[in-house]
């Protein structure tokens, strides 16, 4: 029990604090969040066309010039220039598909939590990579970039983990299941830390490491606070583990039976009437996970009978 205290409490602890969340500020939630958040896009886009420097000089996440009184940067950041071309239409419609999923999924005010937190948590790790790196080096990066590109990615997590078996079209015409995307994805990031590691040592490695988890804290918490874990908790296993051997015992064992003036091993009895299969063969039976032992149950009695408990 000790064992698997920290992850249920983890998991209650998480819901409740979105269900007090919800039930304080619920009424605040914007509906349709995702279409505003898509004319943000747009908006960075012609930023960019018209003043390509503009979003670094004066918009971009620059922790340091934040401490020096720039702080609109914390919000302006989301005005990421997107590249403009072909494929801009539809990195925008697949951005707006995914985040009405969630909506639908979750209702608004937990998909603007989600993506608000998002953009806090972004934040958070900009400021963590500064004093990190300030702490290594001796000097602070601050020009390191930090746009909507952890957010996008989260919400596509969270899209794959919701609906792991919606396909995409790949390139237009290779078929793949969003999960398959997800694990690619996942991985390639996997890749970039490690390769942090390899080239820059353990210190900056980690550093790099503890920023993305910082960027991706609102799936991780979305994620593992909707978890059951009770179904790997030492005591289901247990149980699992002890029917499952009852069962095989059981088909091994079988029953013998009087059939046709011989003696027959059936494989099946019911605990209630005493039926096997050789009375009927259409009959089917099943072995009840409640009772304590090794009982088993035609249809007709397996949702009527009485459980038996041992003493």
């Amino acid at each position: 029990m000790l064992w698997q205290l920290p992850a249920s409490a983890g998991m209650e602890i998480g819901m409740n604090l979105m269900n007090k969340l919800e039930r304080k500020f619920g009424r605040y939630a914007i509906p349709g969040l995702m279409k505003y958040i898509i004319a943000v896009y747009i908006l960075g886009a012609v930023i960019g066309i018209i003043n390509p420097s503009m979003y670094s000089e004066w918009l971009m996440l620059d922790v340091g010039k934040v401490l020096k009184g720039q702080v609109w940067r914390l919000i302006t950041f989301i005005l990421y220039p997107m590249d403009v071309s072909f494929f801009l239409f539809f990195e925008l419609y697949l951005y707006y598909m995914i985040g009405t999923s969630l909506e639908n999924a979750w209702g608004s005010f937990r998909f603007n939590l989600y993506y608000i937190s998002g953009i806090l948590f972004t934040i958070a790790a900009a400021f963590l990579f500064y004093f990190g790196s300030w702490i290594i080096l001796g000097v602070p990066v601050s020009g390191y970039g930090f746009g909507m590109e952890y957010i996008n990615r989260s919400m596509f997590f969270a899209f794959a983990a919701l609906y792991p078996n919606v396909q995409f079209m790949l390139f237009f015409f290779i078929p793949i299941k969003v999960k398959y995307l997800g694990y690619i994805y996942g991985a390639l990031i996997a890749f970039e830390v490690l390769m942090s590691f390899v080239a820059n040592g353990m210190v900056w490695g980690t550093l790099q490491l503890l920023v993305i988890l910082a960027s991706f804290a609102n799936f991780l918490w979305f994620f593992f606070s909707t978890r059951n874990y009770r179904r790997i908790s030492p005591k289901e296993i247990r149980r699992k583990s002890s029917y499952k051997r009852e069962v095989k015992n059981a088909s091994r064992t079988g029953n013998v039976v009087d059939f046709k003036g011989r003696k027959v091993e059936a494989r099946h009895r019911c605990a209630v009437c005493g039926r096997t299969e050789l009375d009927d063969e259409n009959l089917e039976f099943r072995f009840c996970s409640k009772c304590d032992g090794n009982y088993e149950y035609c249809m007709e009695h397996l949702y009527t009978h009485e459980h038996v408990y041992k003493k």
